[in-house]
């Protein structure tokens, strides 16, 4: 780690006292601690996650209209080696075998998303209801709760109908509230009386920042410094009004839930001694994930963000803030709107303070912040380039939710690593350890009185990771994309996981420790057997990846079999 000043407990009230936007957060308290053994409270929620885009495929088959996300990767050179995500896991036409897999991992819930241009080509109810889009999410429902596993269902996952952002502008028009809101009460109205637990955006942060300030992701927008804050406007807009349309319509009678999933990154000072850096790291925390929560929980956006926005706005001649505004009746029409909080996490950075000179040329999100990103070299940084394993992190953040936000009731929606690789490692020991640490991080939140109710893993399947196309694999089962059947492989973190959710977390270091090695080391016969079988059940066309997948299980079992 980065050295720590010491400093006097006087300067230590100081530096919270000064710090009034983080409440009763300490900034100054970074304990690392030790492995803790404990499990989780009873009913504990253990799943995995996917998205309709990233899995489905038949991108064009059965009445689906465009998306966004169709449009996007099939313009060459937007997504990695051109790739798309036209036939993807092919999950549309697997629910029955994507559901065994999880009822053998004795998974609590699934979170999947539904694909609007799937149920409504156009975005538009009026237009036209693809019946038979309707159909498919039926089935998987069914089969999901006939298996005994929870669905938790988001309505957007970042793939817009494509009619809605040609026809309007997608999420820079106020016009993409109503038809949300109609979309949404759409599934309300057909899967409301089976699914209890809605989330109405995905990381919201990302369809804002990478739709419509960097370009980076569908619709590929580069509205520097307006075109996030307009577009998250909207979302937040949105969001509240079908929690409303929910509370007013459908909660009574289906007694269900609605939320929203937000991703954010830990920021930690460089120097906790330094009130700079204290108040950079804040910055970085609260334009990421405090943008979005703290209007849903007090009904505006952070003070923080108001003032560097608004300042910086005036020094480039605006008349206005590049802010948006929420009136008085909107302040309160938001605030409230969240029956639980889903938090997607996957790694920390550490901030500084930086002064970015001000233009109407060089504005943007980024430099609104003044800030600078720093990582550790010693974090391990197995697979995405902005990917660093830093457990603690995550328990940092958990307490900062608690602190800013009055302890919400939290589903962990989003955790997980990647690797890249072209043939990948089915003895993924990297994605184990990181699997354990961050779990045990949660627990620890757990422990300091965080609310978290729910875990899930992400992602249950290998998948289309955006623009970086299939380079980038976050699955707990490999699937092999360059077979048209796309079989799916179990890799050691199935095991791993399956135990944790077996033991509830980790009653005693002794069977931690068993449970890792046994795991990591991947020569458990048992292991290699049923994978070995389940490659040779499958009835397709081994392509080089999985012959060599094959011939390694073989041989370890035969290396097994000579020891015994």
């Amino acid at each position: 780690m980065l050295p720590r000043c010491a400093f006097s407990v006087c300067h230590v009230l100081m530096l919270v006292l000064c710090l009034s936007a983080a409440e009763d957060f300490d900034w100054t308290k970074n304990d690392h601690g030790s492995f803790y053994y404990g499990t989780f409270p009873a009913g504990f929620s253990w799943g995995a996650g996917s998205s309709a885009y990233q899995t489905e495929g038949a991108w064009d088959k059965d009445g689906k209209g465009l998306s966004i996300w169709d449009v996007f990767s099939h313009k060459k050179g937007k997504i990695q080696q051109n790739e798309t995500g036209d036939s993807s896991c092919e999950g549309y036409y697997k629910v029955k075998d994507d559901v065994s897999l999880m009822k053998e991992l004795k998974l609590n819930h699934y979170r999947f998303s539904i694909s609007w241009p799937r149920l409504l080509p156009t975005g538009i109810k009026s237009d036209h209801i693809n019946e038979k889009g309707m159909q498919h999410y039926d089935q998987l429902i069914d089969h999901l709760l006939e298996n005994k596993i929870t669905p938790i269902v988001t309505l957007y996952h970042w793939d817009l109908p494509q009619v809605l952002q040609e026809k309007y502008g997608g999420w820079q028009n106020i016009s993409m509230v109503n038809h949300f809101n109609e979309f949404a009460n759409l599934c309300f109205e057909r899967f409301g009386n089976r699914v209890k637990y809605w989330i109405t955006f995905n990381n919201p942060w990302s369809v804002a920042v990478e739709g419509y300030e960097t370009g980076e992701h569908a619709p590929g927008l580069k509205l520097r410094g307006t075109g996030a804050y307009r577009a998250a406007h909207h979302i937040i807009k949105a969001h509240a009004k079908v929690w409303h349309t929910y509370d007013t319509q459908w909660r009574a009678k289906q007694k269900g839930l609605v939320g929203i999933s937000l991703s954010g990154d830990w920021g930690e000072p460089v120097d906790i001694s330094n009130q700079k850096d204290i108040e950079a790291a804040e910055r970085y925390v609260q334009f990421y994930l405090g943008w979005f929560a703290t209007p849903i929980f007090h009904g505006d956006y952070p003070q923080v963000m108001k003032d560097f926005i608004g300042r910086k706005s005036v020094q480039q001649g605006l008349g206005t803030s590049r802010l948006p505004t929420f009136s008085p009746q909107e302040k309160s029409y938001i605030k409230g709107t969240c029956d639980f909080l889903g938090v997607g996490h996957f790694t920390t950075r550490y901030i500084t303070q930086k002064n970015n000179p001000s233009s109407r040329s060089s504005s943007s999100y980024f430099s609104d912040r003044d800030l600078a990103e720093l990582v550790d070299p010693r974090w391990p940084d197995p697979g995405s380039e902005w990917l660093y394993s830093v457990p603690w992190g995550f328990r940092r953040l958990l307490n900062f939710i608690k602190t800013q936000y009055g302890n919400p009731m939290i589903y962990v929606t989003e955790n997980g690593v990647s690797e890249k690789m072209l043939c990948t490692e089915l003895c993924d020991d990297w994605r184990i350890q990181y699997y354990k640490d961050y779990i045990n991080e949660m627990l620890k939140a757990i422990k300091d009185g965080v609310n978290v109710k729910g875990y899930t893993a992400w992602s249950l399947l290998d998948k289309f990771e955006w623009d970086e196309g299939y380079s980038e694999r976050f699955g707990l089962y490999y699937v092999d994309f360059r077979n048209k059947n796309k079989p799916r492989y179990p890799k050691a973190s199935v095991q791993f996981y399956k135990r944790i959710i077996s033991s509830n977390g980790f009653p005693n270091q002794r069977e931690v420790r068993a449970r890792t090695v046994t795991t990591k080391s991947c020569f458990s016969e048992g292991f290699l057997l049923e994978l070995h079988m389940e490659m040779v059940t499958e009835i397709v066309v081994p392509t080089v990846c999985t012959l060599s997948i094959l011939l390694s299980a073989i041989f370890l079992m035969f290396l097994l079999r000579r020891r015994n």
